[in-house]
């Protein structure tokens, strides 16, 4: 929560400069504005930093100005620094855990139970049914929770406050039993080092898991024939360059292996399979089993939260590399979802959730000063390969 502030605290000149003196070690003041589109109360102090270290001088002033009840921002203005003089302190509060929990056995069940419809081909109803479950519930779950605990311990390392995990049950509508897993930042992000060590630890905890998971499963997954029955369609999980990879290094071929593709080049059929073109007549493919599914559900949800945009994982590694121009990124990247809505529905209804829901842009941290260092730049560059070799442009289709 945040305390609210002072009324016509505009006027409060004794505030003012009270606010101002207790920088004038840290901040040399060059300038003052007070914009009207801003909260009320909100000052802005032009000027430079009297300290090298903006982390330092950043800390200094917020510990001041807690008394005060604002909250200190730092931004490049105008050529110069803008100190920012947020009315209002946020006082983090404190979620319920049952809550947490409640959800979390719930996701399980709902995961079990899509897991034995899977392997039975049935309702399930007898205990060794409902057992049947049990590989792709575990290797769902370890993946979306190493995930989520990614976050979690990231954020509690920079302590930032964080819920524990939301876990979200969906079992007969979603493939696989859930939606996924969030948790709830109930502070904000001091520098980028912040923002991108906690938004980049999520996909590294899942991956670390995902990826060995996936050479497990599609390992014990068998090649069979595959033909187009209209009697008795069949669901095609999508390809990405890594997932076609490793169906290559297990079966030895490019899955499915399509009667009509077998003369095209390479190139070209990597290009057709990841773009879910899917040509008549049959084939090959390999029929996974529930754990490579659920790891491939896992890789999935990884790249789907590393798109570069609002506040998925993606757009905090997006914001710390490009700033606010991360935002015209989003908004390019909504417009070929629009475009490639053509090609799977699902992309429509991901614009839309973006634009309205989620948000193209990214706030910036209270510090926005600090720059990330070369190891997490490289880390950056390395995770926007990973989405691009993990992206799948054709999720899900029917045969």
């Amino acid at each position: 929560m945040t305390t609210p502030p002072p009324e016509n605290i505009m006027l409060d000149g004794t505030l003012l400069g009270q606010l101002r003196d207790d920088v004038k070690d840290v901040f040399y003041v060059d300038s003052i504005e007070t914009p009207r589109q801003a909260a009320q109360g909100t000052i802005i102090f032009i000027g430079e930093l009297l300290m090298q270290d903006s982390e330092a001088a950043y800390d200094r002033i917020a510990e001041r100005w807690r008394a005060r009840e604002y909250t200190p921002m730092l931004r490049r203005y105008k050529g110069q620094i803008g100190l920012i003089a947020q009315p209002g302190v946020v006082v983090p509060t404190r979620s319920n855990p049952w809550i947490n929990l409640g959800l979390a056995i719930v996701t399980i069940l709902s995961v079990l139970f899509t897991g034995a419809v899977y392997e039975c081909q049935c309702v399930p109803q007898t205990l060794p049914q409902w057992l049947m479950g049990l590989p792709m519930m575990l290797t769902l779950m370890v993946i979306l929770m190493a995930h989520e605990f990614g976050h979690y311990f990231a954020a509690k390392y920079h302590k930032v406050a964080v819920t524990l995990p939301y876990f979200i049950p969906l079992p007969v509508i979603s493939p696989v039993g859930t939606l996924g897993a969030f948790i709830q930042l109930r502070s904000p992000f001091k520098t980028k080092k912040q923002l991108f060590d906690i938004g980049v630890a999520g996909p590294l905890g899942g991956l670390i898991f995902a990826i060995p998971l996936v050479f497990w499963g599609m390992a014990s997954s068998s090649v069979t024939e595959i033909h187009r029955d209209p009697n008795a369609p069949s669901l095609l999980e999508g390809n990405s360059i890594f997932y076609l990879g490793v169906k290559y290094l297990i079966h030895g071929q490019l899955l499915p292996n399509f009667d009509a593709y077998r003369d095209l080049p390479v190139i070209q059929k990597v290009v057709l399979l990841v773009g879910g073109i899917i040509p008549a007549g049959g084939g090959s493919d390999v029929f996974i089993t529930s754990v490579a599914f659920a790891a491939w559900f896992g890789l999935f949800i990884t790249a789907m939260n590393l798109l570069p945009v609002g506040q998925l994982d993606g757009g905090h590694i997006s914001y710390c590399l490009l700033g606010e121009k991360s935002r015209l990124v989003g908004l390019i990247l909504v417009g070929i979802m629009l475009l490639a809505g053509f090609l799977w529905t699902g992309w429509l209804v991901w614009a839309l959730l973006i634009f309205f829901v989620i948000g193209v842009g990214h706030p910036p941290p209270l510090n926005d000063l600090v720059p990330l260092d070369l190891g997490r730049k490289i880390l950056a560059y390395t995770m926007i390969f990973v989405f691009v070799i993990m992206f799948m442009p054709n999720p899900l289709q029917i045969l």
